[in-house]
């Protein structure tokens, strides 16, 4: 049997699921707004920038990190919110996650992970800290693997599917989509998820997006709190 038909087997198609991104960051670049036609809608790709910061214990100096996160915008709210944004605004956004393929005709380059956003709000340049929340309904996809880092903490990666329910404005109806993302999960956590998780397992998690360090910019989410609800 093929690990394709061992997913298959113990997955049942489930109820759509939440899926709800929020983020509070900088524009990195001033929007690119296009217009397609029938109907005439507005719709732009933005790069969002939010900031962490946290104390590493071994230097006793506190680190920055910044994600980039890719969104795309479109109708009413490019033209109510993004229409004179510059490069440096704060946006506050909320969204549901999504693919885009990507500007290449080899059918075997990954689809790229972004946020769709269903509400919009500039402010000024200025400071503000950043928000990079996602709260989810989800599906185990894989069976969790645990594993010890080189700091020897407990961490503990999966697959996930999450289905939604989205409301279609172009054509104006409600559809399905489904995107897989994979998980990362920390601490004592890690260890339950790995110990008790298993493929057709449905999950809720709370935590914010994350993308690998590699040329791919991979989107993930790095778990905060997560509850196993089992498939029995």
């Amino acid at each position: 049997m093929s690990l394709s038909d061992a997913v298959n087997k113990h997955i049942e198609t489930p109820s759509p699921q939440l899926c709800a991104v929020t983020l509070l960051g900088n524009l990195v670049a001033t929007p690119d707004i296009r217009y397609r036609a029938n109907p005439a809608t507005a719709v732009t790709e933005i790069v969002l920038a939010t900031s962490s910061k946290w104390l590493d214990k071994s230097t006793n100096k506190y680190k920055e990190w910044t994600s980039y996160h890719h969104v795309k915008v479109e109708g009413e709210l490019v033209e109510k919110a993004l229409l004179h944004a510059n490069k440096g605004d704060i946006i506050l956004l909320h969204g549901y996650l999504s693919n885009i393929k990507p500007n290449s005709t080899d059918n075997n380059t990954n689809l790229i992970g972004i946020v769709h956003a269903n509400f919009v709000q500039k402010f000024n340049k200025g400071y503000t800290q950043a928000i990079n929340q996602i709260h989810c309904s989800a599906q185990l996809i894989s069976k969790p693997k645990l594993m010890l880092t080189e700091h020897n903490k407990h961490i503990t990666q999966a697959n996930i599917v999450i289905n939604q329910h989205i409301y279609n404005t172009d054509k104006q109806i409600w559809q399905t989509i489904s995107v897989e993302r994979a998980i990362h999960v920390w601490g004592k956590q890690a260890q339950h998820l790995a110990e008790h998780g298993d493929i057709g397992d449905e999950l809720m998690l709370e935590g914010k997006l994350s993308y690998v360090s590699g040329a791919s910019k991979e989107q993930f989410i790095e778990v905060k709190n997560v509850h196993l609800f089992k498939n029995t």
